[in-house]
């Protein structure tokens, strides 16, 4: 039983108190015995690598939204919700997503496992260490800046320039004093240098990880880093493999590179791996972990990182692009909450009906849908509801959404878990009834840099045109002119607006985006081009999540959300 009235348990709360099932028999549901899964205790498992690699036989459904306000709009419970439904109606889901980051688990955010009745557990362990996956991805990046530094100690053999080093460090927290640096200081510390740290989820090695799809591929991807460049006129590339680490560096992730497997609340498949920032990064979950699930399920449903014009956009272009997926329905989730804030009311009044700000927000709504439709793929909108709603503003939605021609269904997923998603469940089974998705991907990858950075720009934006930096003129012509000229673009851009600044809401026009830098994530197989003053390394709030967090003396956890 699932309360609906207003008085719902925390997450951690429900997570506590819920009986989950041994992990042996969620694999069992899957076709797969106890010697097929490598067990991290009771409830979490390594998938073995050969189910990423047989043939799919799943439909692939993708969660996106709209974009993220401070009210919250629940994409990640929605998935949970969503796939937990699609199994009270008879159908073999699977729920693939990203791994949670410590930076915003500690930070504001919180954690990445659901809320409410449509969780995915056991929620203190996926939001803390879970099976290792990002410590390993750290420890193999941090290898590789150790052995930079140590060749330039050693002499610098390759003749890279201290002035160009790319390679950053990375660490899984938000530590703003980390942005910039100097290292090596002091006699027998190296070469005394400027240095940067970026967040695990910017980590070029987590996005290879995310994008490989054999071993044989990581290591290969992990051998085309670029880790810097030589000087003088030629100003060469320097590659992971130049400093002989690549061997070293796949051992290091040769665990990591497995999917994991874990529960719903209601005890359905989920598998878990990889979590990119769709901001400053993809934002999408492990191309292996979504092959596991077509391979082994009917039914896919994967989520994209904050709105459609980041993770969704990522998505279609990069990930499904690489992996040959084929996308063939995307639900939008939007709320009451978000669409009045989109419609210029603060955060402190969202709780009282206001149709004017409302009616004033929804066309935000018909920018996502049409973001979506442009990839081929057909769109369900979600209305996630929240107790605040009133009759009155969710009937707006929905008129609003079927004069857009797409189905429309309310969620109440966070209140009643699957049961809560079954009307959704339906409309999107009745969108993959008539078959109409025709996955394109949005340009040719054989275009040039600037021209696919304006592209995006202005066909999921709406953006007038784009601006490049001095800065970012130059680190394009080099990479064109260096072997990154036919490969997908990441726009790193603030998750709150469609433009590059994040205080402009709703659906702006007559704006240009600014291109500051753009740099090749040779590794990964796309070039990242940052927009605004966007920053791949987040600081804490003046009052951190982690302030309200303790163990208690029975040994369960209070404050993770």
């Amino acid at each position: 039983m699932t309360p609906s009235a207003s008085r719902v348990p925390s997450d951690i709360e429900i997570a506590q108190s819920a009986t989950m099932r041994p992990i042996r028999d969620v694999a069992m549901d899957l076709g797969l015995g106890a010697d097929d899964i490598d067990p991290y205790g009771r409830y979490k498992a390594k998938l073995p690598m050969s189910v990423t690699s047989a043939p799919p036989r799943g439909r692939l459904v993708l969660v996106t939204a709209i974009s993220p306000t401070p009210a919250g709009e629940g994409k990640s419970t929605v998935s949970v919700g969503l796939s937990q439904a699609f199994r009270r109606l008879g159908h073999n889901a699977i729920l693939c997503m990203r791994e949670p980051s410590l930076g915003p688990v500690f930070g504001v955010k919180g954690g990445a496992a659901g809320g409410g009745y449509s969780q995915v557990l056991p929620m203190d362990d996926i939001n803390l260490h879970f099976t290792g996956d990002f410590h390993a991805i750290s420890s193999t990046h941090a290898l590789l800046a150790a052995m930079l530094d140590n060749h330039l100690y050693h002499g610098n053999a390759l003749g890279l320039d201290p002035k160009r080093i790319s390679w950053p460090r990375t660490i899984d927290m938000n530590d703003r004093a980390l942005r910039q640096a100097i290292i090596g200081v002091g006699a027998g510390n190296g070469m005394m240098r400027e240095e940067r740290w970026v967040i695990i989820p910017a980590s070029e090695i987590m996005a290879i990880v995310a994008l490989a799809s054999d071993a044989e591929d990581l290591e290969r991807r992990l051998g085309n880093i670029v880790v810097g460049t030589t000087g003088g006129k030629d100003k060469r590339p320097v590659r992971a493999r130049d400093l002989n680490a690549t061997g070293a560096m796949t051992l290091l992730l040769k665990d990591a590179l497995r999917p994991n497997l874990v529960q719903t609340l209601e005890g359905g498949p989920a598998i878990l791996h990889c979590g990119p920032f769709g901001n400053i990064a993809h934002g999408c979950n492990s191309l292996v972990a979504t092959r596991a699930g077509l391979a082994l399920g009917d039914i896919v449903v994967t989520e994209a990182g904050f709105g459609s014009d980041l993770g969704a956009e990522k998505f279609f272009d990069i990930k499904c692009r690489f992996g040959g997926l084929n996308p063939e329905a995307a639900v939008l989730v939007t709320t009451v909450r978000s669409l009045k804030m989109q419609g210029g009311l603060p955060k402190n009044a969202l709780d009282v009906e206001d149709l004017g700000a409302l009616e004033r927000g929804l066309p935000h709504v018909a920018h996502h849908v049409r973001n979506v439709q442009q990839f081929g793929v057909p769109v369900v909108v979600a209305l996630n509801r929240r107790l605040s709603d009133t009759d009155a503003e969710l009937q707006m939605v929905a008129d609003y959404v079927a004069t857009l021609g797409v189905r429309v269904a309310l969620a109440n997923v966070w209140a009643e878990g699957g049961a809560g998603g079954e009307e959704l469940a339906r409309e999107v089974l009745a969108e993959l009834a008539e078959g109409t998705a025709a996955f394109r991907p949005l340009y040719d990858t054989a275009r040039p840099i600037r021209e696919k950075i304006t592209t995006v720009a202005q066909r999921v934006y709406g953006a007038d045109g784009v601006d490049f930096s001095a800065a970012a003129e130059k680190s394009i012509d080099w990479l064109e002119a260096n072997g990154m000229a036919d490969t997908p673009v990441c726009m790193a851009k603030t998750q709150y607006s469609l433009t590059d600044d994040p205080s402009r809401l709703g659906v702006p026009t007559g704006f240009r985006v600014t291109v500051n830098e753009v740099y090749g994530s040779s590794g990964a197989g796309f070039v990242v081009a940052k927009c605004g003053d966007i920053m791949t390394m987040p600081g804490l709030a003046k009052v951190p999540a982690a302030e309200g967090m303790r163990l208690r003396p029975d040994g369960t956890i209070e404050g993770l959300s």
